[in-house]
């Protein structure tokens, strides 16, 4: 079953609104509070206020944050959400946002990723509202996240930068691949944080997917619109697939999840830069990058370089690939994955802090974490990664009784039972 949630963003979206509407779609405030906690980062609250807006109930997810003077870099940022020790999940989605606003921040001011400042962004509110998010949806299971047609406003807004137009530079970089809509109100509808959301989690964009609906929620904005409720409306449930597509003429469950696979065949660069490519894009979001040697024209040695990767990062991912290889062209093709059901845990091996993953045919053990032991304990690799493996069956519990054989019944030549 994947649990799929769906941003309806006709009023745009910030930071604290999606926090505010997964809070207010039964994400439990303890347990997001609690995940945050792990943040090496002091001096902040959350709280969620039950509200009106435009007449719609809702909740506002307020970070309660003492006066923050630092200006954070990008690497700094991913250095505590690395340290946290966070679920997999939420670390992931996490650093996927901060690296999107980076490689935004980047290109608008003309500096390195790892070197650009964030201001608004990098404060303790924004941090707590982004990483709060995807605990949030990790709580709720969410597996997948797509979101509607965004809203942008009109007019100026003031930034760290000075007065900007709106939607801000930002905004406009990050939603590139988004259906994005300005409305005539003068305010941010969108801001920085809640598009780097969209450009992170979402997988696609589009009117509401097939779900059975198990919930929903609204995370209201700071301020009252004239024309409409400042509200960004989550809904949660089971994707589903449309009723013409099942076998039974009924509502069939799936799956899949939509991405784009890029290829490049590449027989005039050396193996050097060829991995040095797949780290690139495995950095830069890819969810999984690899190479196959083949044979070329006039038989020529060369590898294929492909990569797997969410359909909103495959032109990013492109021209990173043009720009580290320099190949003449990139292949880019639709494709559907099935992902199993995982659920992330952890284990102890010597006292060290291992994490695993666990699927209904086996445990993963998280290769960081088991080269991390090894080399602080002096234990081989395979040995760590066997404890752990061991660690986690016995905590698995024992498996279930294996049924009594059926008793043979002795039958006539005809097959019937003799008694």
């Amino acid at each position: 079953m994947t649990t799929v949630a769906w941003f309806h963003c006709f009023a745009g979206i910030a930071g604290d609104m999606a926090l505010g509407a997964c809070l207010d779609a039964g994400a439990p405030l303890d347990e997001v509070t609690a995940i945050l906690e792990r943040l090496p980062v002091s001096g902040w609250g959350l709280e969620a206020e039950l509200v009106m807006r435009g007449g719609l109930a809702g909740t506002k997810a307020h970070v309660k944050a003492k006066p923050d003077t630092i200006t954070r870099t990008y690497g700094h940022i991913a250095g505590i959400i690395e340290e946290a020790r966070l679920p997999g999940r939420v670390r992931e989605r996490a650093q996927r946002v901060f690296r999107l606003l980076a490689e935004t921040e980047g290109r608008l001011h003309r500096r390195p990723t790892a070197s650009v400042h964030f201001h608004e962004v990098g404060g303790i509110d924004a941090i707590v509202d982004i990483v709060g998010t995807c605990a949030a949806l990790e709580t709720l299971d969410v597996d997948e996240v797509s979101a509607s047609t965004i809203r942008v406003g009109t007019g100026m807004v003031r930034t760290s930068h000075g007065m900007l137009p709106n939607p801000s530079p930002a905004v406009v970089d990050l939603l590139k691949e988004a259906p994005v809509v300005g409305l005539d109100v003068n305010a941010e509808l969108t801001t920085p944080t809640g598009a780097a959301l969209l450009a992170g989690l979402c997988s696609g964009y589009g009117p509401m997917p097939p779900m059975r609906l198990s919930a929903s929620g609204f995370g209201a904005g700071t301020r009252e619109l004239a024309t409409l409720p400042n509200v960004l409306q989550v809904a949660i449930g089971e994707a589903a697939s449309p009723t013409a597509g099942a076998p039974d003429g009924g509502t069939a469950p799936f799956a899949s999840q939509p991405l784009a696979l890029l290829e490049a065949n590449l027989d005039d660069i050396s193996g050097e830069v060829v991995a040095h490519a797949v780290d690139a894009l495995l950095a830069a979001g890819a969810l999984d990058a690899w190479t196959a040697h083949v044979t070329m024209k006039k038989g020529r040695p060369g590898v294929v370089l492909s990569a797997l990767a969410h359909l909103p990062d495959a032109p990013r991912l492109r021209d990173l690939v043009a720009h580290e290889t320099g190949t003449l062209g990139v292949r880019v093709t639709a494709v559907e994955r099935w992902p199993f059901a995982r659920q992330p845990d952890e284990v102890e091996v010597e006292g060290l802090p291992v994490r695993i993953k666990r699927t209904a045919l086996r445990v993963k053990v998280e290769y960081e974490d088991a080269a991390r032991v090894a080399r602080r304990t002096g234990l081989p690799l395979r040995e760590v990664v066997s404890r752990a493996e061991d660690a986690a069956r016995r905590s698995a519990g024992p498996p279930p009784p294996t049924p009594a054989p059926r008793p043979e019944v002795p039958t006539g030549p005809d097959g019937e039972e003799t008694r």
